[in-house]
């Protein structure tokens, strides 16, 4: 196949509507907008969720919970046996993750959690441990460090 040849999947591409182009074309004159109203104004139209006036239902229904994105702590997530890949006795920490790409962002920190088994025996440092995760690194002769 020639970069020449490449055509796109038939029915993905379709040829755009040329209205307000003259009676023979029927899309003239009122270039499918019908005549007069609300919808046939330049910037007509209702927003999403208009119902004519009335109360719409999103003020109807109770607002409920919160939002706390600017006090949340946001940890990297890594389960147990992602730190199967480390040799025994390394020491763990969130740089180290980074550069093996364990992780893609240390966010607010990391938080280590128990999916899984550890078969080797390592000394972990992150921000946050789950409990399982601290049983299961301790049963496998390692270390936790909350930094």
């Amino acid at each position: 196949m020639q970069l020449h040849e490449l055509k796109p999947a038939e029915g993905s591409k379709h040829t755009r509507k040329r209205v307000g182009r003259g009676i023979g074309s029927g899309h003239g004159k009122t270039s499918t907008r019908g005549h007069k109203g609300q919808n046939a104004r330049s910037g007509g139209g209702v927003r999403a969720g208009f119902e004519g006036g009335q109360t719409p239902l999103f003020r109807r229904l109770p607002k409920r919970g919160f939002n706390n994105t600017v006090f949340a702590t946001e940890f990297a997530i890594v389960n147990l046996n992602q730190l199967n890949k480390f040799e025994a006795g390394a020491v763990v920490t969130p740089e180290l993750l980074l550069e093996k790409r364990v992780i893609r962002k240390a966010l607010d920190g990391v938080k280590i959690l128990g999916q899984g088994e550890l078969a080797v025996s390592l000394t972990v440092r992150a921000n946050a441990f789950s409990k399982s995760a601290v049983e299961k690194i301790q049963a496998a002769g390692g270390t936790v460090e909350v930094i």
